[in-house]
């Protein structure tokens, strides 16, 4: 079984951490601005969407949203495992932000610009490169570009065309790289300086212990979750089959009276 790491343990790569110090309004404007090499005058994170600020949240969300002062809107994620279907999940994450817009009263035409940002530990692509920007474009005619206001950005630690890209760019992901040891280490870079510094104040904050124990709790209780409903799933699969209910039973240690209670909901 794999150890829980404390708060002490976290870097920048640990969600939790990544979204504490990202909900950080100078943070995430700064982040913005080595990304996407514009200034950004004014950002507001969405603090009701981030489990950081409100424990009570009933499904785990480990993103950061927020929002500029021409209404563009951002959603940015870490990525430590490799994941094959970022692709669907930035689609995901747009058509948010668009329905939440839309719901709100406005109309298609007022749309804002919408970017998906992802850190990744790993290389999505394969290309060796340390970042992967993708926006709408006429195939028949490249350049036309951009109709839809949707960007998808991914970052990776795995880069290895330094010359393509800022040096605060390559200095951030290898700090998002480094293991507990080497993210503490003194760097000539500002901005990385600027979150080993939120960083510590973090890991000094009673606070934000209290909170990760909660966080941890909740994704233990979601994994149980999810466990119980994939055996479920399985034991109503072998019902519909007509396998006898003792060797379902058997199969899946699922109680009697479980078993009668999905008999009864799918009325067998």
């Amino acid at each position: 079984m794999e150890k829980r790491k404390t708060l002490q343990e976290l870097t920048i790569k640990d969600n939790f951490m990544f979204g504490v110090v990202m909900a950080d309004e100078e943070v995430c404007g700064k982040f913005l601005e080595m990304v996407l090499g514009i200034t950004i005058t004014h950002i507001e994170v969405c603090r009701e969407k981030s489990l950081v600020y409100h424990p009570e949240y009933k499904g785990v969300r480990l993103d950061v949203y927020a929002r500029g002062k021409d209404n563009t809107h951002y959603n940015i994620e870490m990525q430590a495992v490799c994941k094959t279907e970022l692709g669907k999940r930035s689609r995901y994450y747009h058509s948010q932000m668009d329905m939440e817009l839309l719901s709100a009263g406005r109309v298609y035409e007022e749309l804002p610009q919408g970017y998906v940002i992802f850190v990744c530990d790993f290389d999505p692509f394969g290309y060796k490169k340390y970042q992967y920007t993708f926006a709408q474009q006429c195939r028949e005619e490249p350049g036309i570009r951009g109709m839809d206001g949707s960007h998808t950005i991914f970052l990776s630690t795995k880069g290895e065309n330094a010359g393509e890209v800022t040096k605060e760019l390559e200095a951030f992901l290898k700090y998002v790289k480094a293991n507990l040891n080497e993210s503490q280490e003194k760097v000539e870079d500002d901005f990385v300086t600027l979150l080993q510094e939120r960083v510590g104040k973090i890991k000094r904050d009673r606070e934000m212990e209290e909170r990760f124990m909660l966080l941890e709790e909740m994704l233990k209780d979601e994994r149980s979750q999810g466990k119980k409903e994939a055996r479920q799933e399985m034991v109503m699969a072998l019902l519909r089959a007509g396998v006898d209910v003792k060797v379902i039973q058997q199969a899946s240690g699922v109680s009697e009276e479980e078993l009668e209670e999905l008999q009864r909901d799918m009325g067998i």
